[in-house]
C-alpha cells in the first residue's frame, strides 16, 4: 500500500476476483459498482448454462453480447435457447453490446434500474 501503481494493482485484483469471463463483463461490473449497484451474481448457474450477471431475487437476467462469442453458429443458437427458457422461467433478460457499456454506460444503467424495479 502507498507504493506507485498499488491502486492499479487493487484495481486489477478486484477485477479477477469478479471472475468475470470478458473484458466486455468486467466493464459491466464497473458501470454497475460505479453506479452502487449491488446484488448480482456473476456465472450464475441456471440449467445447463451460465448468466452472465444475474440479479437472483429480481430474476433479471443481464448477457453480454460479444461478436467473438457469437462467431460460431452453434454458441449463437444456444444462447438464443437459454434466453427461452430464462423467458419460461420468469425470468427478465437484458442483453448488452460491448458498444453498449462502452458508448452508453448511462442508458445501460437506467435500464438495468428499470427492469429491477419493474420485477420488485
Amino acid at each position: 500500500m502507498g507504493r506507485t501503481g498499488s491502486s492499479a494493482a487493487g484495481r486489477l485484483l478486484i477485477a479477477a476476483a469478479d471472475r468475470a469471463d470478458s473484458a466486455a463483463e468486467r466493464l459491466l461490473v464497473r458501470i454497475l459498482r460505479e453506479a452502487g449497484i449491488t446484488g448480482w451474481v456473476l456465472g450464475h448457474p441456471f440449467g445447463p448454462w451460465r448468466v452472465d450477471l444475474a440479479f437472483v431475487r429480481e430474476k433479471v437476467a443481464v448477457e453480454v453480447d460479444g461478436w467473438a462469442w457469437h462467431v460460431d453458429a452453434e454458441r449463437f443458437r444456444n444462447d438464443r435457447r437459454k434466453q427461452n427458457a430464462l423467458v419460461r422461467d420468469g425470468w427478465d433478460p437484458l442483453r448488452f453490446t460491448w458498444h453498449d457499456l462502452d458508448g452508453r454506460p448511462d442508458e445501460v444503467v437506467a435500464e438495468v434500474h428499470a427492469t429491477r424495479a419493474a420485477a420488485a
